[in-house]
């Protein structure tokens, strides 16, 4: 296992995009760090297929809305090697419903993870990889969702405008930093097979809703993967503030 290998920390990283996120990351040449919340096996499970494919891996438990984890998570990751790339990717919903039917304490917990927790974690990264702070560069993707430019109404408009934050947060970061070495770039995934579906209440939603995509199918992890890790390559070295819609044409 070569020391040299660039260091990914996937947030996230034990199930469904994270995951498919972290092992092709490996395939590719990355030492990763799997964050995770509550899947301790599904984790550890990608950490070990990460090592069958010649590189360190190292699973690290942390919520992300909580700003001593986050801290953790990026020392932690620095035992890997050097920090070269984030996947901001953690992320939930909650169950289906209008807006007059959603309470406070809602929109905290939503926006906590998928704002409060994806600005902590792009924090860490520009602390260790920008060339402002003694950093070697690297590239930051944003795993935004096609619901920004939807909305999502009548299912979770404050997972659609969490989204939304992430979209402004890519603009605005890749602006700042683009002299520093970092690019910061956005995938916004359709509906795809993956287990949030079931936090909505819903856990055969993409069936239900393909109909509804020009390409009348979801998409798969892995599709969403590619994207990300072309991102994060220097395949894309001239690409920053931008984003990649995977949604089947949505």
């Amino acid at each position: 296992m070569a020391a040299s290998n660039p260091v990914v920390i996937v947030t996230g990283g034990g199930r469904g995009i994270g995951a498919a996120t972290a092992r092709l990351a490996a395939q590719r040449g990355w030492s990763v760090c799997v964050n995770f919340l509550r899947d301790e096996a599904s984790a550890a499970a990608v950490v070990r297929d990460a090592e069958k494919a010649g590189v360190k891996a190292l699973a690290v438990r942390g919520d992300v809305a909580a700003e001593a984890d986050v801290v953790a998570l990026f020392d932690a990751a620095a035992q890997l090697g050097t920090l070269r790339g984030l996947v901001n990717n953690a992320g939930i919903l909650e169950r289906q419903t209008r807006l007059d039917d959603m309470e406070a304490a809602r929109f905290a917990r939503v926006f906590a993870t998928n704002i409060t927790g994806a600005f902590l974690c792009a924090r860490e990264a520009v602390r260790r990889m920008s060339t402002r702070h003694g950093g070697a560069g690297g590239a930051i993707v944003n795993v935004s969702s096609i619901a920004s430019k939807l909305g999502g109404p009548g299912e979770y408009i404050d997972y659609a405008a969490s989204k939304g934050a992430i979209d402004t947060l890519t603009i605005g970061l890749a602006k700042e930093v683009a002299e520093e070495g970092l690019r910061v770039n956005a995938v916004r995934p359709g509906v795809i097979y993956t287990d949030i579906h079931a936090s909505g209440g819903e856990p055969g939603r993409v069936d239900r809703v393909k109909a509804m995509v020009p390409m009348k199918r979801g998409g798969r992890p892995e599709e969403v993967a590619h994207a990300i890790l072309w991102l994060l390559s220097d395949d894309s070295s001239y690409s920053t503030g931008a984003f990649i819609d995977v949604s089947g044409g949505r």
